[in-house]
């Protein structure tokens, strides 16, 4: 009992200074997960002493890191963003991690000398992309929506073939005719568990009268995390099914869902700074500089023939621009998805497993580096920044259940097509009224000769009927303006 202060307390110093870091990182452009490394690496070994050399506990919380993090991911994806891309994104986190790991195995087979089931090992466990570097970086990062789209949706499922890839050659199970319909197996079935709960989840959610605001938030996540566990259970891809689940309930007319989704962000972060620090912990600075180059070879590998031959191959039917291709290519980001699944080998006691994770420390910490620091030059010489849409407008909804209403809450973003429009020409339906603006931090009961302007955050009220012809009227104006019905603009 006498060491609980002392554990709460560094666990607070920690998770204050990582949250310093993110600022800290911002300014000198630096990706924030090298300095959560960094900490972890301080406390660990060579630093402050901490001893922590427990690849199965690190196995798991880091799984458990990642299902979080795929929540958070999937809660504040809009598949209005993702739905263009839906088949290049798709194809990049199936087809491509497959052909990944085809040109990454031999290549290192020759290169490092690896036998044939280890070789393929590394190229499975290095072909994922990391959602939480691609969900951070890009969202700001103002590229087309298309290219976001498919990027997200790519770290977002290929975390799962590449999961059930490592755990065969890892297990030693025999590689025959049936592993492509294991696969399928295990993927349609996570995408169908996924699907199930999330739409179930959203259905109760909307029912549900919880006696506090702040149940809806723990309740959206829960489902995710069943949708996780189910998906082991049934031995189909919990990863996926948690993704898919996520993405569902956080599309759907939840109630409060600004404040499920800033929960969510908060366990993203939360789970993103204790996995990195974790990871620091674990590694040994030691053996890291004895495995610089197998792990710079690995990743020029993978950089400049494996990621290139891979987009190439799969958005060719998508008659993707050549500069758009480059940047896909580049734009792989990797973090710690590879390096909690080199856990997997390790755990099993697999020979060779430990030279593994600690290339791909090396790998990760190259490619951020190199990746991070350039990907914004990248997309500048390629002339890819300022084709993004402007953020589209949040709705969120708050039940009056006495009252059988709805209290819709919308804050006005730059770029709207609600600036500027007379609250005349707003023409909500009939149950539905806009009660109140708020602006420059001044609240007033609007006319309907009143004019909306940017930044303004509004509040209507609506019987349960009509709410959800009025959110679609709204989304329709600020993409359309006025007239967004005769440019057939519905909001959906």
């Amino acid at each position: 009992m006498g060491e609980l202060p002392v554990v709460l307390g560094l666990g607070s110093a920690v998770l204050l200074a990582a949250v310093l870091a993110v600022r800290f990182s911002t300014r000198l452009g630096l990706p924030s997960l090298l300095l959560y490394l960094a900490i972890g690496v301080l406390l660990g070994e060579a630093g402050f002493g901490i001893q922590f050399s427990d690849p199965f506990l690190t196995q798991a919380l880091g799984l458990a890191a990642l299902v979080m993090i795929l929540t958070e991911g999937g809660l504040t994806t809009r598949w209005s963003a993702v739905k263009p891309a839906l088949g290049q994104g798709v194809a990049l986190s199936t087809v491509a991690v497959g052909l990944s790991i085809a040109i990454t195995g031999p290549a290192l087979h020759w290169l490092l000398g690896l036998d044939w089931r280890t070789a393929l090992l590394w190229g499975a466990v290095l072909a994922p992309t990391d959602s939480a570097a691609v969900f951070s970086v890009l969202r700001s990062a103002g590229l087309p929506k298309r290219l976001v789209g498919a990027l997200e949706l790519e770290s977002g499922i290929n975390d799962a073939p590449a999961y059930i890839a490592v755990v065969v050659l890892a297990q030693g199970t025999l590689v025959d005719w049936s592993l492509p319909l294991l696969v399928v197996y295990e993927l349609g079935a996570g995408l169908a568990l996924g699907l199930v709960l999330g739409f179930a989840g959203a259905w109760a959610l909307r029912r549900a009268a919880l006696p506090a605001t702040g149940l809806y938030p723990l309740a959206t996540v829960a489902v995710c995390v069943v949708a996780y566990s189910s998906g082991q259970l049934l031995h189909a891809s919990g990863l996926l099914a948690t993704y898919v689940a996520a993405v569902v309930l956080g599309n759907a007319r939840l109630p409060h869902r600004s404040d499920t989704v800033s929960f969510a962000e908060g366990l993203g972060w939360l789970a993103q700074i204790g996995l990195f620090v974790l990871l620091g912990l674990f590694a040994s600075p030691g053996r890291l500089l004895e495995s610089i180059v197998p792990g710079l070879i690995a990743a020029a590998v993978l950089l400049l023939l494996a990621r290139p031959v891979s987009v190439l191959v799969t958005q060719l039917p998508f008659r993707v621009p050549l500069r758009e291709q480059v940047f896909l290519s580049w734009a792989g980001l990797r973090g710690a998805v590879p390096i909690v699944l080199a856990m997997i080998p390790l755990s099993e006691q697999m020979a060779g497993a430990q030279r593994l994770v600690d290339a791909v420390f090396v790998l990760v910490i190259v490619l951020t580096l190199v990746q991070g620091l350039t990907l914004g030059r990248l997309a500048r010489i390629l002339r890819l920044p300022g084709d993004a849409e402007p953020k589209e407008v949040q709705v969120d909804a708050a039940p009056l259940d006495e009252l059988q209403a709805e209290l819709l809450q919308v804050k006005i973003q730059p770029g709207s097509r609600l600036h500027g429009v007379y609250l005349s020409e707003l023409r909500l339906p009939s149950g539905a009224s806009l009660s109140l603006i708020v602006r420059d931090g001044r609240s007033f009961t609007p006319q309907r000769t009143d004019r909306l302007q940017r930044g303004d955050q509004i509040l209507i009220v609506s019987t349960e009927s009509a709410r959800e012809a009025a959110e679609r009227r709204i989304r329709a104006v600020d993409r359309a303006g006025p007239l967004a019905r005769w440019k057939g603009e519905s909001g959906t």
